[in-house]
């Protein structure tokens, strides 16, 4: 039985594509050292394993005109040999989108040729050598590609719940594509504009002295316009600890600066379970792992018990008071279970709604068909609310974005109107929480609220 090896070969793509593309140049093609050095670049991305991808491929780069296939086909056969006729079909992935035209003279049949060899020249632009001349323009066949989901579709509609170690790490490079973007709101500062409404006396006086005190050219300005700050409190009781981390990872992309458009706020990040612990000096590092770290260190109360209106009156009394909050958009994450008295709650979310220009809810609860706000601290603070979203996975956390970014003007009603969101068939088989609002989580260190204060 005899025994074959496979000796690998490196291949020089710089000098091979050089010399193909003086092959050609010097049958009638028109190449450029640009088309020879992209004709090598694909090579590393395309991988011609068989003689079929390398003709498309070079096909794809060198001819520019349908004159130019049969000289590219004899010069192509010379080199590589014939491409077989069974294998010879235009690839399925292929774009078969018409090229841009040559501006550089193109090599044509003459004009004294006869008409059917420019037919067929013609004819060749669409099929590869081998096949009968005609066929690839006039037939149109349609050939089924299998597609799969790739591994970032699947971990966008992956609860936060459910995510491994390694996914919770990939997340982070997801979720620093977002874009958060607040509402815009106009300041009291102005800034020097060509077409602005008003006229900037003091600059329009010392240019005239220029001009003998006459004041030929107005200087104008305008009013400052930038994104309204954005504030953000986690809560990481023990209820809400597998989706702690994962919230924190948002925490960390929004601190770090709001995406697009004018100048923003700086962005405040806190974090809630028994009190209340600001987490914006440590969120701010490039390493996602570290600033995640140092939030969990920052905050003692990690994983223990539950104290919203609590902490809310400390946001309220502490940082609101200085601003902080006053036409903020204020973002809260929570599944509104209280240990304490709920009335609490609906008289900080009161005072924070009075401050605030929008309060964004998100409670990864109400991603079940079964959701009811019935918790105490939820169903207290829900007349108070500008939006109440779900924010369960990543997909999910573009309707948080979309809240952010919401103008409270259109608002037609606060989220006392909400009603349980229609969920498809498959994720609602999947779903068999009976009241996603009051059901345990695995492995969670705190029992279902009773709603009275702890003995």
């Amino acid at each position: 039985m005899a025994h074959f090896e496979v000796e690998t070969v490196e291949l020089d793509l710089p000098a091979l594509a050089g010399a193909f593309g003086r092959r050609l140049h010097a049958a009638g093609v028109p190449v450029t050292a640009e088309r020879s050095a992209n004709f090598a670049a694909a090579l590393k991305l395309v991988r011609p394993v068989a003689r079929r991808r390398l003709y498309w491929t070079a096909r794809a780069i060198f001819v520019s005109d349908p004159g130019q296939v049969r000289t590219f086909d004899v010069v192509f056969t010379a080199i590589f040999g014939r491409v077989e006729e069974g294998a010879a079909e235009v690839p399925a992935d292929a774009e078969m989108a018409p090229s841009p035209a040559d501006e550089r003279e193109r090599s044509r049949p003459p004009a004294e040729a006869p008409r059917a060899l420019r037919e067929e020249a013609m004819a060749g632009a669409s099929s590869p050598p081998g096949s009968p001349p005609g066929e690839g323009t006039d037939d149109e066949r349609q050939i089924e590609v299998p597609t799969v989901a790739s591994g970032e579709e699947l971990l966008r509609g992956k609860r936060f719940d459910a995510l491994e170690p390694e996914e919770l790490a990939a997340l982070y490079g997801m979720m620093a594509r977002l874009h958060v973007a607040p509402p815009t709101r106009r300041t009291r500062r102005a800034h020097r504009d060509l077409h602005g409404e008003r006229i900037d006396l003091r600059r329009t006086l010392r240019s005239s002295l220029r001009t003998g005190g006459d004041p030929i050219r107005l200087a104008r300005r305008r009013r400052r316009v930038q994104r309204r700050r954005l504030v953000l409190l986690c809560d990481i009781s023990g209820s809400m600890e597998p989706y702690a981390r994962a919230y924190l990872q948002f925490l960390t992309s929004a601190a770090g600066g709001v995406g697009g458009g004018p100048s923003a706020s700086r962005p405040e990040a806190f974090a809630f379970a028994t009190r209340l612990t600001r987490l914006t000096r440590a969120l701010r590092s490039r390493n996602p792992e570290r600033a995640i770290q140092r939030a969990a260190a920052t905050a003692p109360d990690w994983a223990s018990g539950t104290r919203i209106g609590a902490a809310l009156k400390t946001f309220n009394d502490r940082y609101g008071r200085r601003g902080m909050a006053r036409g903020a958009v204020v973002v809260i994450l929570s599944d509104g279970w209280e240990r304490e008295e709920p009335e609490l709650v609906g008289r900080e979310m009161e005072r924070l709604a009075r401050v605030a220009y929008r309060v964004v809810w998100v409670n990864p609860r109400a991603a079940s068909r079964d959701f009811v706000p019935r918790a105490g601290g939820m169903a207290a603070a829900l007349p108070h609310l500008d939006a109440l979203v779900s924010g369960h996975s990543l997909a999910a956390l573009d309707e948080v974005i979309e809240a952010i970014a919401a103008d409270r003007a259109l608002d037609a009603a606060p989220a006392t109107g909400w009603t349980p969101p229609a969920l498809p068939a498959s994720v609602a088989e999947e779903d068999e929480e009976s009241w996603g609002s009051a059901t345990p989580v695995a492995g969670s260190s705190v029992a279902i609220p009773t709603g009275r204060t702890p003995g």
